[in-house]
């Protein structure tokens, strides 16, 4: 075996907690090796995940433009699409100049970038044996790291439920924003944001799409009303949402595969193309040798750690997918920032009133902080207030004047806004805004004498902080 490298500061993980982390660190003055199984650099995010997922949506919007401008007196003949071209601009014009993006960060700031898979020793040492075929070579192959602190942003992958392997015309998320083509019949087993995102963008791209849904409603972590106005735009598309629904096994041959599944009791059969699979993502903690370390997981096999992100064990720290709280790129942004940061003396915290969530549905949905139930459990008295994007110049010179922002506010004198939520066109562009607001401890005159630019989408932000205050403008 190898003689043991001193270390600094190691990663494990180059996805958005751990190439952020990198750079932070280095920032900071460490001396930063990051170890990266995968080929390339990004993690899910970055090559198979929330970013060509993104691409694909756009082509989808393009494609329904492009067929149909009737609205604005624009006739089009014959509008097609060549999938095949879409996927190479996806990969090569959206992705691979994105990983690149990070590679070339990471020789900015003199990170080490090691392929490899990393396996625990102790709470000291760390070992790691090189992906592909060199791991089967020599019982000598890797190398073992000691370590001063290291940081764990290991992901996470996706769910596989009984009676759909994901093989053939059975795929996970990756397959499915992969696929050869545009399906005719396309089967979404799981509602939740990443489900309806691609049924939605498939949809636009010309396939008929069911959604398989467990619960009684798809994106069920979003208020009703919200969700409202996306299944209103699904519909139009000519998706059907199955709810109540469970999936209960699938049988596929070379021309595609038959999903069966079950609402009451009452079995169903439906026959697609091809079969997504998206109900939900697992940690990646099972392979990492952490039980020879203090590390403790949780329940649901994430690792437990402070407001810092430090582990049981003194100089183990571990961000993203692979910690409680939601699995979101920009969370794991913020929490590599404040590892990184801790480590180097920094009195950082993960102390975030709320992290926004950005669902790119059609059309999108942004939500920070408490939604007017959640603040009820808490025993949060609230008021709420919103206005409709229908009242809203731009919208509806965009033909797009569904959905509307809502604050949630402390029923008292100071009316602060403790929640935020949005449905309609590019709402995704104020989740920032909205995050400020309510992490920042705004309250609604805060917002009222903040102008915003006319006509704009997030003038409707001003527009429900004149509501809350009890003067409204443009309804």
């Amino acid at each position: 075996m190898a003689d043991v490298e001193k270390k600094d500061t190691v990663i494990i993980g180059a996805g958005p907690g751990g190439y952020v982390a990198a750079i932070r660190a280095s920032e900071l003055g460490q001396k930063v090796t990051l170890v990266e199984k995968s080929d390339t650099l990004g993690g899910v995010c970055l090559n198979v995940g929330c970013v060509p997922s993104k691409a694909l949506i756009q082509a989808g919007h393009r494609l329904e433009q492009a067929k149909d401008g009737s609205t604005y007196g624009i006739s089009t003949d014959n509008a097609t699409i060549d999938f095949k071209k879409t996927q190479e601009w996806k990969q090569k014009k959206v992705v691979d100049r994105m990983t690149s993006g990070v590679k070339m960060l990471m020789k900015k700031h003199h990170v080490d970038v090691v392929n490899g898979e990393a396996v625990f020793l102790s709470d000291t040492q760390l070992r790691v044996i090189p992906t592909g075929e060199k791991q089967f070579m020599s019982v000598d192959t890797g190398a073992t790291y000691e370590y001063n602190n290291i940081i764990i942003a290991s992901g996470s992958h996706p769910i596989e439920i009984p009676g759909f392997k994901f093989e053939g015309r059975v795929v996970d998320s990756t397959g499915g924003l992969n696929l050869p083509e545009i399906p005719k019949e396309f089967v979404v087993i799981g509602g939740g944001y990443v489900g309806t995102e691609l049924a939605g963008a498939y949809a636009s791209l010309g396939a008929h799409v069911t959604i398989i849904e467990g619960t009684k409603s798809i994106l069920a972590g979003f208020d009703k009303d919200l969700v409202s106005v996306v299944l209103k735009k699904l519909k139009k598309k000519g998706v059907d949402v199955i709810t109540n629904a469970m999936a209960k096994g699938s049988k596929q041959d070379d021309n595609g595969v038959e999903v069966t599944y079950a609402v009451d009791g009452k079995e169903s059969t439906v026959k697609a193309d091809y079969c997504m699979v998206t109900v939900g993502r697992k940690p990646n903690t099972d392979n990492l040798g952490l039980e020879y370390t203090k590390v403790k997981l949780n329940d649901h096999g994430q690792i437990e750690v402070d407001n810092q992100g430090r582990t049981a064990s003194e100089h183990i720290w571990a961000i993203g997918d692979c910690v409680p709280g939601p699995a979101l790129a920009h969370k794991a942004f913020a929490e590599a920032k404040t590892a990184a940061g801790a480590i180097a003396g920094k009195k950082t915290a993960n102390d975030w009133v709320g992290v926004p969530a950005v669902c790119f549905s059609d059309p999108e949905i942004t939500t920070v902080g408490y939604s007017k139930s959640q603040a009820t459990d808490k025993g949060i008295k609230v008021k709420t207030a919103q206005f409709p994007f229908a009242g809203n110049a731009r919208a509806v010179s965009l033909d797009a004047p569904d959905g509307f922002v809502r604050f949630v506010y402390t029923d008292d004198d100071n009316k602060n806004i403790v929640g935020a939520q949005a449905v309609g066109p590019e709402v995704s562009t104020m989740a920032g805004e909205l995050s400020i607001i309510v992490n920042d401890g705004l309250n609604v005159e805060d917002v009222a004498l903040t102008i915003h630019p006319h006509p704009t989408l997030n003038e409707p932000i001003q527009e429900t902080a004149d509501i809350a205050l009890g003067f409204p403008t443009h309804i």
